[in-house]
């Protein structure tokens, strides 16, 4: 055996892939480096660092491997499918009785079945070991169970959970397909946002969309939390925590303490929020530091109020049901802000670490209240956040607000410190290079550890579930790829020195699909980008459905642009992202001429611009063959061979591309509220920074750059025109 190959076995029993198959469809192997750091990243240690591995040292690390796996009384973790007679194995000294049973979450109990096993024993350390199989009951009921194992000198415990077999919660949307809108929720205002969208906002959005667009949900960025306190980070997906909720969308005036505060304070609130909304008419970047320190001024205000006996037991009751994570999540947030009163700097993740937090007195008074006051913004977050959803509902929405989760979590941010356990801080999350960015891509998240994910029974995974569906009729997992695999890179090298981590998706699937069951929730898999070919297959087995976006969609056998009645059923269609400029901006170019400006093309800004306007010549040809420019100039328009200013006028050509999209057999059609009104900047140019473009800071607008507020929609004639053209046929 050479050093490779026993590198590659010691890869493959940690499920850390080789090589992959790339955007081009060529094999690309790692190197022996990348094996070497991710392994090392996994907590797979070959050597001390000071020395080169050798075979030696990589076969000596399988025995390890074996050792391990033979010694572990029972597996980290049991998943299985309900109604499906899975089966697992335990070890215990060989020659020993092994008793195994199962409590369930409800308080009952169930037997499991011995099956035949002939693997033979193992000795370790002089001591020798037997597994024996074991056979779980077919019909055990959904849920959270334990399994217990018993046997001379050993007794041990881990988390059995049964799954559905398929989510249904999205079959009646494949049977009657509905619509609705996504926005980007910061960039949402009315004329009482503090210069950008609240959870206020969002329910006065959903219930326009519903009474004059006819939605039947709301998709929003993700509110995951940032940092505690300015300056804040703008992506919505570079949160610090996926669990907890951003306390910038607080509409101060909402919360129960204005109501009780006094008339000077009231008046300060009002002053605050009053400096803030000149914002709201403007078409100017969204600038977040100053509005969040207004509003934590409010919201300190209003903490400091006097409230009723049935209030405070409200807030202890919202603390229980979050438990720990809540109490280290606030722990985190009052530790950045003390050593930023002690330095008069942010120091959150310096290098991916925290600095030293020794000289802070976790029961000093300071510290006490400066934890309560990051839970009661968390408490307020949810009540307003819950609000929103229950307007929505109330509206007629079936589904209501969808979230979005993202990928993953800040390397210096709450989760990386009380998660870390279960995440690898020594490595990031990003995609391998493709026809889109050919360097690949880092987005500094740690991936989740999917040994020590299974060691927790997957219990960080189902709570920050649970938080999001309490106040969602849905979700949209962004990169669901990853709960699949996910693009490893060693911390601070390139992403193209990355590989594959493989999860088991049965897990991860199977509790998504679980959660969601459970809280009536449909899902969506952002289901874009590099991917094996079954993976869009077994989510749809499982009723999770995809994502289908109108420019990315041609036909299997290469011939071209998607026809409309080839798109998937099990899918969320819609005609843009967030990624890509609104349409209106995209039929112009804009996404050409953008990069061409922050010098990010690989070729003549004429080469590009020419193969771009040929597939949307392509794609606008599918729209007609459909009929769906019918009543418009442009039917009987032909578009091959066609520039950009010989296709027509922009709003007929938004209103085609949507009814497209709303005649396709797929279950959810999603429209941009920038393409309601005719918006052109784009959102989010992947690849850049701060200092290149202002991502995730673009208030809403129309095609003239003229802001738009939410009390505008219903009289905005091409929002009526869209939301019409969105309508499915059968509504």
């Amino acid at each position: 055996m050479t050093f490779n190959d026993a590198l590659h076995e010691l890869a493959e029993l940690n499920r850390v892939a080789t090589g992959y198959w790339a955007a081009d469809g060529q094999w690309s192997d790692a190197s022996e480096d990348t094996l070497v750091k991710i392994l090392a990243a996994m907590g797979v240690h070959l050597c001390e660092p000071s020395r080169q591995p050798t075979e030696a040292d990589v076969v000596a690390a399988i025995e390890r491997h074996h050792d391990r796996q033979f010694t572990r009384p029972l597996p980290p973790c049991v998943v299985a499918r309900h109604n499906t007679r899975a089966v697992f194995e335990v070890h215990v000294h060989d020659g020993s009785p092994a008793e195994v049973t199962i409590s369930l979450e409800d308080g009952g109990t169930a037997q499991v079945t011995q099956v035949d096993n002939f693997v033979p024993p193992r000795t370790v350390d002089g001591q020798a070991w037997g597994e024996a199989s074991f056979a779980l009951p077919a019909d055990l009921p959904l849920g959270w169970h334990t399994l217990r194992l018993e046997s001379d000198g050993i007794s041990d415990t881990c988390s059995l959970i049964i799954t559905p077999q398929r989510l249904t919660t999205g079959d009646r949307y494949a049977a009657d397909p509905v619509s609705g809108i996504m926005a980007q929720l910061y960039s949402v205002r009315s004329s009482q946002s503090w210069a950008m969208g609240d959870f206020n906002d969002l329910g006065l959005l959903s219930e326009v969309a519903a009474a004059h667009a006819g939605a039947e949900f709301v998709l929003v960025n993700p509110l995951h939390a940032a940092e505690p306190f300015p300056p804040v980070e703008d992506s919505p997906y570079l949160p610090t925590s996926r669990r907890f909720v951003n306390p910038i969308y607080i509409r101060p005036q909402d919360t129960a303490e204005y109501a009780l505060a006094d008339a000077a304070t009231r008046q300060r609130v009002d002053e605050l929020a009053a400096a803030c909304q000149t914002g709201d008419s403007t078409a100017a970047i969204i600038e977040r530091n100053p509005v969040y320190a207004a509003k934590l001024e409010a919201l300190r205000l209003l903490f400091a109020v006097d409230n009723s006996r049935d209030r405070l037991a409200a807030f202890d009751a919202y603390c229980d049901r979050e438990g720990g994570e809540l109490d280290a999540f606030a722990h985190w947030c009052a530790m950045e802000e003390l050593k930023y009163r002690r330095t008069g700097h942010a120091v959150a993740g310096v290098d991916g670490k925290a600095p030293a937090e020794t000289d802070i007195d976790d029961s000093a008074p300071a510290m006490v209240a400066t934890k309560t006051f990051y839970k009661w913004l968390q408490f307020i977050c949810d009540e307003q956040l819950s609000a929103a959803h229950q307007r929505a509902e109330k509206a007629g929405m079936s589904i209501g607000l969808m979230a979005d989760l993202a990928v993953g979590v800040h390397p210096g941010g709450a989760s990386a410190s009380t998660l870390g356990d279960v995440l690898a801080a020594d490595a990031s999350v990003g995609a391998p290079p493709d026809g889109y960015n050919s360097k690949g891509q880092d987005w500094s998240q740690p991936p989740w550890h999917p040994v020590k994910l299974a060691e927790a029974g997957y219990h960080p995974w189902r709570d920050m579930l649970r938080t999001v569906f309490r106040s969602a009729g849905g979700i949209r997992v962004d990169h669901i790829l990853g709960l699949f695999r996910l693009w490893w890179i060693p911390r601070m090298q390139s992403p193209l020195t990355g590989t594959y981590v493989h999860y088991d998706h049965e897990a991860m699937v199977g509790i998504l699909a679980l959660e969601a069951q459970r809280a009536g929730a449909v899902v969506i898999g952002e289901d874009l980008g590099t991917f094996e070919p079954w993976v869009q297959d077994y989510l749809s087995d499982r009723g999770i459905m995809g994502t289908s976006v109108l420019w990315f969609e041609s036909e299997a056998d290469g011939s071209g642009a998607k026809h409309q009645s080839n798109y998937r059923t099990m899918a969320l269609t819609s005609v843009t992202t967030h990624d890509l400029p609104p349409t209106a901006g995209l039929l112009q170019g804009e996404h050409v001429q953008l990069r061409e400006r922050l010098g990010l093309l690989n070729r003549p800004v004429e080469e590009e611009d020419r193969e771009d306007t040929a597939w949307q010549n392509s794609i606008l040809s599918r729209v007609a063959e459909a009929g769906c420019f019918s009543g418009t100039p442009l039917e009987g328009h032909c578009f091959d061979g066609a520039g950009r200013d010989d296709r027509g006028d922009i709003a007929d050509l938004l209103v085609g591309v949507h009814r497209f999209a709303a005649g396709t057999p797929s279950a959810l059609v999603c429209t941009g509220l920038v393409d309601m009104v005719g918006d052109t900047r784009t959102q989010n140019q992947p690849g850049t920074t701060r200092e290149d473009y202002p991502n995730w800071c673009i208030p809403l607008c129309d095609g003239d750059g003229h802001p738009v507020l939410i009390e505008d929609l219903p009289h905005h004639p091409l929002f009526a025109r869209i939301a019409r053209a969105h309508t499915r046929p059968n509504s």
